[in-house]
């Protein structure tokens, strides 16, 4: 527990020394939203889309900044981690999602609620973890019931666990960016990508 308190703090200092020499964040606060459900109704000049109802993705969004991400073999991910037993798909701040409505994951239902998101990390087999861990919003050593990033995760939490779509970019993305893919009312898929990775879950709308 020590090591991961001492990693956790060494990541609060490197934040921190990055925003005073540079005059902002070194992994800026990201979201990816989207509405479903609802209809498109006239009102003025515009159609208003009404009855909708979120799903929300907020995260620390890392840059590259000509690394090696991943690492191979025994040292697959390792730096990612930075001591933490899971990767917490972004950086600094616990990844989080909110939805307003009632998913279903690799067979399992998320209720409507807050959770944290994690990826446990192997080469070529991601696994997507919907977490009920709470976040801290600022470090707190003391604080055991809530997390910050993926310090002092278990897996007691688990809602579910997904495995991920992995798949190759014909581009490279400089900066982790999560997003929403093929969205219908039904459901469609959470994906992250970074680099020239992108990996996905797809989810539906429990009726």
């Amino acid at each position: 527990m020590k090591r991961t308190l001492l990693a956790s703090l060494v990541a609060l200092v490197a934040m921190g020394t990055a925003a005073v020499g540079q005059g902002r964040l070194a992994s800026p606060e990201g979201s990816a939203a989207t509405e479903i459900g609802g209809k498109y109704t006239k009102g003025g000049d515009e159609p208003v889309y009404e009855g909708g109802r979120w799903i929300e993705i907020t995260y620390g969004r890392p840059i590259k900044r000509g690394r090696d991400l991943w690492g191979s073999g025994a040292d697959y991910g390792k730096k990612l981690l930075a001591g933490a037993p899971i990767w917490r798909a972004g950086a600094n701040v616990t990844t989080r999602l909110k939805t307003e409505l009632p998913l279903v994951m690799a067979g399992k239902p998320v209720a409507p609620g807050d959770y944290s998101l994690f990826i446990d990390l192997k080469p070529n087999n991601w696994t997507l973890v919907v977490s009920s861990w709470a976040a801290q919003s600022t470090y707190d050593p003391k604080n055991r019931e809530a997390l910050w990033g993926s310090y002092g995760y278990t897996p007691a939490k688990d809602v579910v666990r997904a495995p991920m779509t992995l798949g190759t970019l014909p581009f490279a993305v400089d900066q982790l960016t999560w997003s929403f893919a093929d969205m219908t009312d039904a459901g469609g898929k959470m994906a992250i990508m970074w680099d020239k990775t992108v990996a996905s879950v797809p989810f539906t709308v429990r009726k």
